[in-house]
């Protein structure tokens, strides 16, 4: 038997960082994000039991092999894959081992600020909910994949990723106390979508990063009361809604404005978000024409997200290529993850 599933990444559009404890916990968080037309694909295969459990992750080159077992010890490489097996395992399959051959690979390098591993883990869920038949909805799906990237692997971030590749589309998502979360899906009309995209370029900057430390950063910030990163996370808070009520609006302009603000905000959560390398490419690409650029993730590298007016898009583009990084092509997509058998 074989299974196959995908997810598509993507864009933090405006709040991104309030989504993390202890600050959505204590003050509530909001976050607007869109997904696009890249993607974590997986595929599963059934196996004989002698076949054992073989985890192979195509784009970043790792492998792992195991006799056939119930628990796989959180070591190593290839943890979210393991992490995914034994909640299965334990949850799902009533502590019985299932021999499977796991491939996956990511449209995007992991670091990159589209919530590539954290779409990686739903589309892996998604697979075995496809192999086991599981009864898990939307909801499910992206708050198990919470629970197995913060705490079981016990890696640092937020709640948005999960739930934005599991529901898809434009949301505007509310987080709060004891893991709450509201998925508000937006009804864009494809004229707004057609000139948002037409407004936007992607950049990645050609630096993946660990975002750990930015978020412990954040984190350190949330629980100084009346610190500057605080009062900047309540301002990345407010111009989330500013920007959703802009989208539904078809205030493209209002976004670009918006973006400045929010890139202003951002940057001041941590002192790890911006890099001179960053701060140089900003220099230079609205120097060249365009509007506003911020940083889709947590930061220090990863993709930048950039307003240009269509009419000075190739001037933009131009300069960009001088640069190290390289423009990625886009669209946004309506549908969340997938499954399916082969």
């Amino acid at each position: 038997m074989i299974v196959r599933a995908r997810s598509p990444l993507r864009l933090g559009l405006a709040g991104g960082g309030t989504d993390i404890s202890p600050y959505c916990d204590t003050y509530g968080g909001s976050v607007l994000n869109a997904t696009i037309n890249m993607y974590a694909n997986c595929t599963i295969e059934l196996v004989n039991e002698d076949a054992g459990i073989t985890f192979i992750a195509q784009d970043i080159n790792q492998q792992y092999y195991t006799p056939i077992c119930v628990h796989i010890a959180l070591e190593g490489e290839l943890l979210l894959h393991k992490a995914v097996y034994n909640r299965i395992v334990r949850d799902y399959n009533q502590d019985q081992p299932i021999p499977v051959k796991v491939y996956t690979f990511s449209d995007a390098p992991p670091g990159c600020g589209l919530g590539s591993s954290s779409t990686m883990v739903v589309t892996i869920l998604s697979a075995y909910k496809e192999l086991l038949k599981l009864p898990l909805s939307d909801y499910d799906v992206a708050k198990l994949a919470y629970e197995i990237e913060r705490i079981d692997c016990q890696f640092s971030g937020g709640k948005q990723d999960q739930y934005a590749t599991t529901f898809g589309g434009f949301n505007y998502m509310e987080f709060y106390e004891n893991d709450r979360v509201i998925v508000n899906p937006l009804r864009i009309r494809h004229a707004i979508i057609n000139e948002l995209e037409s407004q936007m370029i992607l950049y990645f900057t050609g630096v993946s990063r660990s975002s750990a430390k930015i978020i412990d950063e954040q984190i350190k910030g949330t629980n100084a009361p009346h610190s500057a990163s605080l009062d900047s996370m309540h301002e990345v808070k407010r111009l989330s809604y500013a920007m959703k009520e802009c989208l539904l609006k078809s205030d493209i302009d209002g976004m670009s404005e918006l973006f400045k603000q929010a890139w202003t905000a951002k940057k001041g959560m941590s002192s790890s978000i911006s890099t001179s390398s960053i701060d140089e490419l900003e220099d230079r690409v609205l120097s060249a024409g365009a509007k506003s650029m911020k940083i889709t993730g947590a930061g220090g590298g990863g993709f930048v997200m950039l307003f240009v007016n269509p009419v000075n898009r190739l001037d933009v583009e131009s300069t960009l290529k001088e640069l190290n990084g390289r423009i990625q092509p886009f669209h946004f997509t309506q549908q969340g993850t997938q499954s399916w058998t082969v």
